[in-house]
Parts: structure tokens; sequence; C-alpha cells
């Protein structure tokens, strides 16, 4: 058996970056040789295995060769004379494809070498579009490198695009890779890459749709409300927020995209569009529950949070209530920085004041110190109860507010 370090380890050190985890391929082995060594299978549809001191991931070579639409329609060979550079050609794109062997020589047959020097994405032969998760993939490399696709595998994932191949993507995957993306220093890249290809009106008509619909010019420069969305999850990543800010970021306007055309560029009652936009997009991505929840409350609510200044105390205290902030104060917390990302993603905002947020935080903050256990050890009556506890949050929320006007 001979063992060669594959794929993203390879690429990310010839990149210069610092990479954790590390995979192997294991060429001339079978799985009971494996198992005999001390290593444990692992793998459901194709021999991997864990080597029993580091826990690293060893995979027999392989070849595949479609058998079904779909990422999963794929008949899997791992026999022991599969060669090293068979194994790379069922490999997504070249820079993916590059080995060392155990004396640190890179085996490179398919030129990613000079790919990842040029910073383009190639695939590296015809079976790329056998599998649809590879489009995805391609657009989350362009967010993480800033590499250009190649025209040729730009063709073939617009090809993948008409030929129905993208519609047999799987939710959890497709989530996963946008997860991904997202969690990119620049994760407008990759919707841009996938709207390149017309594969983003396939897998997010919502944020597709957001594309020429514009936008008050007073308040957005940027006048798209999709070049708006780009700019606020690009922000959102640069303050290196969380995935469920993120997601919540690239969703809060999907309403926008309902207007009717004689109302644009106004968009008034777009929120809860938007909320409807969320459940839907959510249930089909099967997005988990944290981050829809994030999103669904951002959509709601970001514009309230944009006019917090206006707002009157009950209306705040309507708007606490109503996020759970009682019970979830971190999750009120990813709400407001996504409401900022919203306002700070447009041209000349991203340094202007926006206090509305910390407003908020300190209305919210003085509502939670109000000792309802205290309130209702005085009173029998539920609802008698809540009253009370309403009005003295209400108190603190008047003089949160009150301390604002006197400092401004």
């Amino acid at each position: 058996m001979k063992v060669y370090e594959v794929g993203g380890a390879v690429r990310d050190q010839l990149l210069g970056i610092e990479t954790r985890d590390h995979d192997y391929v294991v060429v001339g082995g079978t799985p009971e040789e494996m198992e005999r060594l001390g290593f444990k299978p692992v793998g459901r549809d194709f021999p991997v295995f864990l080597h029993p001191e580091t826990r690293e991931e060893y995979a027999l070579a392989r070849t595949e060769r479609k058998s079904g639409r779909g990422y999963r329609g794929f008949t899997i060979n791992a026999s022991p004379d599969v060669t090293l550079e068979q194994d790379l050609e069922r490999r997504d794109l070249t820079i993916n494809a590059i080995a060392r062997d155990e004396n640190g020589h890179i085996i490179d047959p398919f030129g990613g070498t000079a790919d990842l020097r040029k910073g383009v994405l190639r695939h590296v032969g015809p079976a790329f579009s056998e599998d649809p998760v590879r489009v995805l993939r391609t657009a989350r490399f362009a967010a993480r490198f800033g590499f250009k696709v190649a025209p040729e595998t730009q063709t073939l994932m617009q090809q993948m695009v008409v030929n129905g191949e993208v519609d047999h993507l799987v939710a959890e995957r497709v989530w996963q890779e946008i997860a991904k993306g997202l969690m990119e220093s620049k994760p407008s890249r990759m919707f841009a890459a996938l709207r390149d290809c017309n594969a983003l009106e396939k897998i997010l008509p919502e944020v597709d749709a957001l594309y020429g619909v514009p936008q008050p010019e007073q308040h957005h420069p940027e006048i798209d409300t999709g070049a708006h969305v780009m700019m606020v999850i690009d922000y959102a990543a640069k303050q290196q927020y969380s995935l469920a800010v993120r997601f919540a970021a690239l969703t809060h306007d999907l309403g926008k995209a309902l207007t009717p055309r004689d109302l644009w560029p106004a968009h008034h009652g777009h929120e809860h569009r938007s909320v409807e936009l969320v459940e839907s997009l959510c249930k089909r991505l099967r997005v988990p529950g944290h981050c829809r929840d994030v999103a669904r409350l951002t959509a709601r609510f970001h514009g309230d949070i944009g006019r917090a200044y206006e707002l009157r105390p009950v209306t705040i205290l309507r708007l606490l209530n109503t996020a759970d902030v009682f019970r979830k104060p971190e999750r009120f917390d990813e709400v407001l920085q996504a409401a900022e990302c919203d306002f700070r993603g447009r041209p000349g905002y991203e340094e202007a004041p926006f206090g509305q947020t910390g407003l908020l935080k300190a209305a919210s903050d003085a509502a939670r110190r109000v000792d309802a256990g205290a309130i209702a050890a005085d009173l029998d009556d539920p609802a008698r109860i809540r009253e009370q506890v309403d009005a003295a949050r209400l108190n603190a929320i008047r003089e949160v507010l009150a301390k604002c006007e006197h400092s401004t």
C-alpha cells in the first residue's frame, strides 16, 4: 500500500494557509488490510477509515461511475488496482486534485498548482457535471479564495443548470454549502458565482428575485436590492458575526421582491412578506431552528429597529415580548447585529452613526432587570401579575428613553 496526502490540505499548504484537517488516499489497499492495521471503518458510501492514533481520514483510492441523478447517483469502485491518478481524476477542481507523497513530492497530473498561481477554478474533467454539489462547491471556493471560474467550467456549470442536474440537489447539502459560503470572508462572491451560471435562480430563487428591484435612492445609494443584500452579508462577514446573523442578513429583505411594480421603489409592509418567504425557504432547505428564528425576527423587525428613536415605549416592549427577549436575550442581540448590518450595507454608511441598536439593547437590559418573581410573590391573579410586570418593564424602558433624550 502507498499513502498520499490529498485535497484541501495540500492545496492550502501550497497557498501558505494553515490547515488542521488532513485527508489521505490509500493506493493498493483493501478494507481488510486497513482494519488489520487498526484503522476504524467509518465510510457509509465508500471505504473511509480513521487512523487509530491521529483519527485522520484515510480513504481507499476509488473511481466513480454515474448511475443515477443527484450526488448519490454513483457506483463506487475501490479495488486495489485503482491508481492515484484515477482517484484524482474523479475530483471536482484541479486545485483539489493535487497529492503529496510520503517524501513531500507533489503529484499534480491536472495542472492544479498552475491554477493556484493564476487564481483559477477549473474542473478536472467531464465527470464534474455528474455531481450538482460541485456547482455549489465551486461557488464557495470563489468566495473563499477570490478566484475566477474558468470560462469552460462556467459553461459546464450553466449546462448543468439547463439540463436539470442542479434540480436534484438535496436540501441538506444545499444548506451545508450555503452555510460554509456565508462563513467565508466575502460571501457575496459565492452568490455572484451562482448567479453567473444561472444556478442561484434554482437554488435560492427568493434571493435571485431581489436583483433588479429598486429601492429609494435617498436611503439606498446602491438602489438595487440584490446589490444591497450582498453588501449586507459582506459587512456581517467583516464583523465576523455568527452564521445566524449572516443568514439573517441574506434573507432580511426577501419581501421586497413581492412589492407590486407600480409601487416601486417604495416597499411598505415588505417586512411581513419577508417573514413568509423566510419561513418557506427555511422549511425547504431544512435550515436549523436557531438560524431560522434569527432570520425571521430580523425580517420582521429590522425596519422597527432602524426607527428605534421614533418608537413609543409600549411599542418597544411589544417588540421585546415578540422577540422573546426575556427568555432568549442572546438571540435578540443577534437580531440587533443583523439589523445594524442592514443599515451599514450601503455605500457611505459603513462608519455612519447608528445608535438604534445600542438604545434597544439598553432598553432590553433594563426591562430584563425587572424582578418578575418579586412582583408575582405579592399577587395571585396571573393576569394581574402579567399586567404589573409589563408596567414595571414599561417604566424601565421609559427611563432609558428619558436618559437618551437628556444625553442628546
